[in-house]
Parts: C-alpha cells; sequence; structure tokens
C-alpha cells in the first residue's frame, strides 16, 4: 500500500529553486553556494535503514501474532480456509500476510506524513519541516520494499506447494503473483489485480521524486496527487483478500477506522490549501475554464467530506462490508485477527 511522497500544497507564494516551501520538498532548481544538496535516491536508501529496521521489527512481531492465533485456531484465516490450521506447513503464506499488514501500515503512515508536509501542519508538531520530509521519503521507500516482499514471499509460498519441476512451479508463480489476470481462484480474480496496480503505480510514483527537477515541478505535483490512488488501492486489496478481515469484526472495523485521520486531514489540506490558485473563491469566474475550475475544487471538496461522513457510519454501525460468521464457528473467531 505505497507510498507516497506528499503532494505539494497547493499555492506557495514565491517559490525559489531549491527552498522548502510550506507545502512540501524542495522545489527543483539550480543549486547556489551554501544551499544544501538535492535529495537523491542513493542517499535517502542510505537514511531508510533505522526506519526499514523498525518496519522488519513490526513484521516479525506481526508474524509471531499471526502464527500464534493459527496454532491457538482463534483465526479468521482458520475459518476460511481450515487447511491451514497447520501453522508450521503454511509458514510462508503468513510470513507474506505479516508483509502485507507491515506495508499497509507504512503505506498510512506515508500518507499522514505527506498530507502533514502539503497542508497545515499541528502547531504541538516537533519535527522540522525537513525532518519530516526525510523521513516521509525514507516510509514511502520502505513501503514500496514491503509491498515486494509481500508479493514475492507469497510467490514463494506458491512454488513450494507446486509439483511441476522448479522451474514451471516458478514461471507458474510469476504469473500469478505479478501478471494482471493470472491468479484465476476465487476473490483473488479481483483483489490480486487490485494489488498489482498498488505495487505497480507505487515504484514509478515513489521514485518520480528523484527526477522531479527533469519533468518540471507542475509535472511532479500533478503525478504525485495519484499517490492517494495507491493507498486506497492497498487498502481495497486488504478488505478483499485479507483472510484475517474476512468477516465482520473489530479488526476489520479498525482498519476502516484508521482511514478517519487520512480523510480528515485530506479535507482540511483542501478547505485550508496553500497555493492561490487552488482556494475556493466566492465566485467561479466568467471564464468557463475559471467556473470549470472552480466546479472541481468544490466538488473535490464534497467528495472528500462525503467519504469522510460515510466512514464514520461505518465505524459507528460496524457494518462494513465483512462477511458474517458462520453460525458453527462463532465461538472459535469470537475475536479475529
Amino acid at each position: 500500500m505505497t507510498n507516497p511522497h506528499p503532494a505539494p500544497g497547493p499555492g506557495a507564494a514565491a517559490e525559489t529553486p531549491g527552498s522548502t516551501t510550506s507545502d512540501g520538498p524542495q522545489v527543483p532548481g539550480p543549486r547556489r553556494s551554501g544551499e544544501p544538496r538535492r535529495p537523491t535516491l542513493r542517499s535517502d536508501l542510505r537514511a531508510s535503514w533505522p526506519d526499514g529496521l523498525a518496519a522488519l521489527v513490526i513484521t516479525a512481531a506481526v508474524f509471531v501474532l499471526l502464527y500464534l492465533r493459527i496454532r491457538n485456531e482463534t483465526s479468521s484465516t482458520v475459518t476460511v480456509m481450515p487447511f491451514m490450521a497447520d501453522a508450521d506447513a503454511f509458514w510462508l503464506y503468513f510470513l507474506s500476510q505479516a508483509f502485507g499488514w507491515s506495508a499497509l501500515l507504512w503505506a498510512w503512515g506515508t500518507v499522514i506524513l505527506g498530507l502533514l508536509l502539503s497542508g497545515p501542519r499541528p502547531s504541538r508538531l516537533t519535527l522540522s519541516g525537513p525532518r519530516l520530509e526525510r523521513l516521509h521519503r525514507t516510509t514511502s521507500l520502505n513501503t514500496i520494499a514491503l509491498i515486494a516482499a509481500h508479493a514475492l514471499f507469497f510467490g514463494a509460498e506458491l512454488v513450494r506447494f507446486d509439483t511441476a519441476a522448479w522451474n514451471s512451479a516458478v514461471a507458474t508463480a510469476f504469473v500469478e503473483v505479478f501478471v494482471p489476470g493470472g491468479y484465476d481462484s476465487g476473490t483473488g480474480r479481483i483483489a490480486i489485480p487490485v494489488g498489482q496496480a498498488a505495487l505497480y503505480l507505487a515504484i514509478p510514483l515513489g521514485l518520480l521524486f528523484y527526477v522531479r527537477h527533469r519533468i518540471g515541478p507542475k509535472t511532479w505535483r500533478v503525478l504525485h496527487r495519484c499517490v492517494i490512488v495507491v493507498y486506497v488501492l492497498s487498502v481495497w486489496h486488504t478488505l478483499l483478500y485479507g483472510t484475517n478481515v474476512w468477516y465482520d469484526g473489530w479488526f476489520r472495523t479498525g482498519v476502516w477506522l484508521l482511514q478517519l485521520p487520512i480523510a480528515a486531514l485530506l479535507l482540511l489540506r483542501l478547505l485550508r490549501p496553500a497555493r492561490r490558485s487552488e482556494k475556493l473563491s466566492g465566485s467561479p469566474g466568467a471564464s468557463a475554464g475559471a467556473r470549470t475550475g472552480w466546479a472541481l475544487r468544490l466538488g473535490g471538496r464534497l467528495a472528500v467530506a462525503a467519504v469522510l461522513v460515510a466512514l464514520v457510519a461505518v465505524v459507528a454501525s460496524g457494518r462494513d462490508g465483512g462477511r458474517s460468521v458462520p453460525p458453527e464457528d462463532t465461538s472459535s473467531t469470537h475475536n479475529h485477527d
């Protein structure tokens, strides 16, 4: 569930080359004497190891939790797929799940950081703009790595249980995991392509930051705003295919609950844009272009507000699209993953 650099805020007044604006990362331009170097992929990869180590620790903790719940038969996964009750036999699958959950968590944090950078920032936030910026970039890189690990371990599980020759098994797993439409079983026919789309969008959208001086800040801003699509696809993939959230329950509702701060921050960013050109003035203007732009800005604000209301309703009601637990399994899956 990807990770994304902040969409530069709407409207910075004067943007000087190499300066850090209130709405996001440095604006590309020629480097002057005494100015900090432009962040590079290599420098951010070197700086990403503490964040990456934390991600691995969280992944390990999630794996242990999943493993124990499978062994104790208190996981929804056992209800969905009873043959997976043998935790030792399917440990690669549960490791893939663990990487998937940590990827979603890192994607969530990256989007939060991006919205804090590109919109109004809380006064109590102790991190400076540049440090927040770098953390946003490193979490973005680690999210891509976590999504890739999630897919690779899922593929390894498919290879492990394929009885064909190893080269045939690897080829089949590659098609099922990385080729849209290659996985043709059950819910995966929709859920797997959704996850693939998240991965294939996350990589270029995350790395475009490092070539923004070549494509231009305006083009980069437009493309970067598509990052929210990566996150939405990641959440959708999880709710569709995550056996831990297959049924109604507190954990599935918790996934929906996590979307509230993102929707709230996005709405705040739209209501209080930094760029003058994106502010919703009192009148749409006389020209057709001005009216269209005004209508789009108003529509965006109304759409995000509607999503926020819908999320509150989903969390409050507990009706979040999950399946009902089969009556005979109600006692064994009272607490879901």
